[in-house]
């Protein structure tokens, strides 16, 4: 899980370097390099590209590259440690979803740790007087739309293989990026192919090693590790980058992930009862 939080961290890194690029061509790009990857598993282990749930991967993807869309936009407003705390805000949105759609319950101890972690977005939006509302707004759309992707792979379930799943979004994300990245294209210089590329390496590497995770040990084990790239990520923020946190900021971050975390200790507990 380190190793995954890393991962994401350069990918956050990249994105926050390539500022002046538009947001669909980082999103072509970065779903673009992952499909070498994908491709190459699924052809390897002789899976089916199309999968059997063909309706559900399309709109998966589709919500998908809604979020990632909407998340790289917002990096060119806010600090991109700040945005990448508050996308984490989808499990609260993924919970809230799976009332109606999946019709799970929410315990009274989960309602307290989403207002302690939605406390942090008041703090950060109320008190900080530096962070651009409009992307707030952009992350926060992110965030929702990444909440509905958890529901539609509960939906999917065991249906498709991961791999398949990953594959649609891919593929749709090339295919919208690179078509909405047409007029506002802008030819990389040197180093930033190697970059651009390499957003879909680190993508597809942190993904692979948060799987192998979950996989090794148990979720309340891993899963409170998962919110590490939100400091390695504002680490690069201020020592590559000189970006500013104010206090206020650092404190919204805090109870953002301390929301976050708890909610999943506790969600770990309520599973090792059941079972």
């Amino acid at each position: 899980m380190l190793i995954s939080t890393m991962a994401f961290a350069c990918m956050n890194g990249i994105v926050r370097y390539l500022v002046h690029i538009d947001a669909y061509q980082i999103v072509f790009f970065r779903s673009l390099s992952s499909l070498f990857f994908t491709f190459w598993f699924l052809i390897k282990n002789n899976i089916p590209l199309l999968g059997n749930q063909k309706k559900l991967l399309v709109l998966r993807g589709l919500v998908g590259v809604t979020s990632m869309t909407l998340f790289f936009m917002s990096t060119k407003y806010l600090p991109i440690g700040t945005a990448v705390s508050l996308r984490y805000m989808a499990p609260i949105f993924a919970a809230i979803f799976a009332i109606f759609f999946l019709k799970e319950k929410i315990k009274i101890w989960q309602w307290l740790f989403f207002f302690i972690a939605f406390t942090g977005v008041i703090i950060i939006k109320g008190f900080d007087t530096e962070v651009n509302s409009y992307g707030l707004l952009l992350v926060f759309i992110s965030a929702i739309f990444s909440g509905l992707v958890y529901i539609l792979i509960n939906k999917i379930g065991k249906g498709d293989h991961p791999v398949v799943v990953v594959n649609y979004f891919m593929v749709i994300a090339t295919i919208v990026g690179g078509l909405l990245s047409i007029n506002n294209w802008v030819n990389p210089v040197g180093k930033e192919w190697f970059m651009l590329f390499g957003l879909g390496v680190f993508g597809y590497y942190g993904q692979v090693y948060m799987t192998k995770a979950f996989q090794v040990a148990s979720t309340n084990q891993v899963a409170p590790l998962k919110y590490l790239e939100v400091i390695f990520t504002v680490l690069l923020g201020v020592f590559i980058f000189a970006e500013i946190y104010t206090v206020w900021s650092l404190l919204g971050i805090a109870l953002i992930i301390a929301g976050l975390v708890l909610n999943v200790l506790y969600k770990a507990k309520l599973e090792s009862k059941k079972s």
